[in-house]
This record gives structure tokens, C-alpha cells and sequence, in this order.
């Protein structure tokens, strides 16, 4: 599993900390919130993987957070329940109100990475190791080249970087900070550097609708990579878009 975008609201300090040392030290960008309204308002800016709640909270609850971020934002990010609720009718109330799954505390290392990991499987299919196509593009992670109808587009380290990042998120809502985290790790750049990067890739892929997508800015949010002539919403891995 490559690394992947987390975000975990849990006010108990010690419990927040064990949560981001499990999930750091598996390869995870681990953020940690310890509100919800917290947690809401960078939602609505920043794009993450995958959610783990705590459900009691000094504001909200955690059925209330999961009920905003089913309302208000279009992709379906998985969400983890990790709570010290134990009854059945707490279970079954946590997975109706659209958590996909549910995890009694004290945390234990191995049954939070099993659950996580079943998650990010399910909602994030691993591509092929070699070679992918996306449309028109073909993606070789061998040799690290991409190809548009089968002729070969000279790109920079962090150029093949980018659009192999793109490539895996089809259709996804990418926030500027999640893409500087995936594809320029810790480095401290200034945010203007995608913005950059983007430009040139969209010109060297040629990204434009007569080859079936576009890649889009979407205001102080970031960018995403969607079929062309599709809704957003459109998940274009079920569309049959990604083959190997």
C-alpha cells in the first residue's frame, strides 16, 4: 500500500499521538484533529485518504462529522469509527449514519492497520506495478515514462511525479498541500511551484478534451484530472477509463 493522506479527529492527546505513530510509522501522512469543527473546516479546503473518528468530542459528535462529510462533499472518503463505544446499537448507529467501518478502543496496533488497510484496498484499488493505460496514456512505472497514443512525452522526475499522481486519482478533488505532500514529500516549496508544474504537464500531455480529459483548477482549492464532457461526480476507474 503506497502512502496515503489521513486525517484523525481524537481529543484524547495520548490516544491522538499512539493513532499517528501507527499510521506514520506504516509510510502514512498522519494529520491529527482534536475538534470537529476543526476537522470540518480544513475539509473544506484539503483533499485526505481516509478519515479515522473518535465519537465523543468536546463539540461535535462523530456521527455528526460523518453525516456533514457525506453531505457536503462529493467524493466518498472512507471513515473509520475508532471509539470506546462498545454497544451493538452504537455500532449499528455509527455504520448507518455512513462510517464504513468500526473499531472498538484500546487501540491495538495490528487490528487498526488490518481495518485501515482493508479500507484504502476498497476504496483505492492498487494499479498494476509496470505498465497502466488511462485513455489515451499509457504509464510505464518501470522505466517511469508516460506515453500519449503511443509515443513517448519527455517529462522531469517530478513532471513523471505529478502525472503519475494525477493518473491515480482520476476524478478526484486534490488539494494543493495534499499533492506537495505526495509528490515533493517534506520539501518546503511555495505552493505556486504546482501551479507551475501543472501548467507544463497539461502543455506536454496535451490534456484537453479532444484526448478525453481535462485537468482543471478549481479556486483556492486545488486541481483535479476529469474525463472530459463528464460530471465530476463520475468515478472514471468505473467507467472502464483505467485498464492494464
Amino acid at each position: 500500500m503506497s502512502s496515503m493522506r489521513i486525517a484523525a479527529l481524537e481529543d484524547d492527546v495520548d490516544q491522538a499521538q499512539m493513532v499517528q505513530q501507527i499510521l506514520t510509522f506504516a509510510g502514512h501522512d498522519c494529520h491529527i484533529f482534536v475538534d470537529g469543527k476543526s476537522i470540518l473546516r480544513q475539509l473544506k479546503r484539503e483533499s485526505y485518504d481516509l478519515l479515522v473518528l473518535d465519537w465523543q468530542l468536546p463539540d461535535l459528535t462523530g456521527p455528526e462529522v460523518v453525516q456533514w462529510v457525506r453531505a457536503n462533499l462529493e467524493e466518498h472518503i472512507p471513515i473509520l469509527f475508532l471509539t470506546g463505544r462498545a454497544d451493538e446499537r452504537d455500532i449499528v448507529d455509527g455504520l448507518s449514519c455512513g462510517a464504513d467501518d468500526y473499531m472498538v478502543k484500546p487501540i491495538r496496533r495490528g487490528e487498526l492497520m488490518a481495518r485501515v488497510n482493508a479500507l484504502l484496498r476498497r476504496a483505492y484499488p492498487q494499479l498494476p506495478a509496470e505498465t497502466f493505460h488511462v485513455g489515451v496514456y499509457t504509464v510505464d512505472t518501470r522505466v517511469r515514462e508516460v506515453q500519449l497514443r503511443g509515443q513517448l512525452v519527455e517529462l522531469t522526475q517530478k513532471e513523471y511525479e505529478l502525472a503519475l499522481f494525477l493518473f491515480r486519482n482520476v476524478g478526484r478533488l486534490l488539494s494543493r498541500k495534499h499533492m506537495l505532500e505526495s509528490v515533493w514529500g517534506k520539501e518546503n516549496i511555495p505552493t505556486r511551484t504546482i501551479d507551475t508544474h501543472v501548467s507544463r504537464l497539461r502543455n506536454k500531455l496535451m490534456i484537453r478534451p479532444e484526448h478525453g480529459f481535462r485537468l482543471v483548477s478549481v479556486y483556492s482549492l486545488g486541481y483535479r484530472l476529469e474525463l472530459a464532457g463528464e460530471s465530476p461526480e463520475l468515478s472514471p476507474l468505473r467507467q472502464g477509463v483505467l485498464s492494464v
